[in-house]
């Protein structure tokens, strides 16, 4: 498969944000975040990421089309309960990229476009000023009656990028679930890197 994957900023990425809320949906909608995707939340959501100064939104395109795609903006730009933890502990929030979404057709894994997600957006923090980068997995319990037989956890290619598990360094997100009449608030370990 001839795959290109390429970073958007400024304007470009506006006019994929479109794209980009439907592969959320359907990527997420699977374990671990189990989410049940609002086509309104995610133009409210993403319009304001956009909106980011030095924001980037790394593509993987299969000819025409965005089969895949992964986010960053510093995090001093991001909202009050994704700085907070980093601020308690100190660590200054203008040196620091928040590397958000990152999600691929199941089709199109294996094939190195995580690892170029990852590159392109550590280009970008690297160009920025950052001297670390971040982001946060939901927290789900071994024995989840949603995790599918088999199912393998990203923590190896993680900290096989340089990333480590910053015990302790938590954050709160809520969202639907599938099956659920209301959000609910879920635990989001952090992973961080410095340079």
């Amino acid at each position: 498969m001839a795959i290109s994957v390429r970073p958007l900023t400024g304007p470009e990425i506006a006019a994929v944000l479109d794209d980009l809320g439907r592969l959320r949906i359907a990527v997420f909608a699977d374990f671990p975040y189990l989410y049940d995707g609002d086509a309104a939340y995610e133009a409210d959501y993403l319009a304001e990421y956009a909106a980011a100064l030095d924001a980037v939104l790394v593509a993987a395109f299969d000819g025409e089309r965005i089969v895949g795609a992964a986010t960053a903006a510093p995090m001093m730009h991001q909202k009050a309960e994704f700085r907070r933890p980093f601020e308690e502990r100190g660590i200054d929030v203008a040196r620091l990229f928040y590397f958000g979404e990152s999600v691929l057709l199941p089709e199109y894994r294996g094939a190195g476009i995580g690892h170029a997600f990852f590159d392109h957006r550590e280009r970008q923090a690297m160009q920025c000023g950052a001297n670390a980068a971040c982001f946060a997995a939901v927290v789900r319990a071994g024995n989840h009656p949603a995790r599918p037989a088999g199912y393998m956890p990203l923590d190896a290619f993680w900290a096989k990028r340089g990333y480590g598990l910053v015990p302790g360094l938590t954050t709160e997100l809520a969202w639907k679930e599938h099956g659920a009449e209301a959000e609910r608030v879920n635990v989001m370990q952090y992973w961080l890197k410095q340079w």
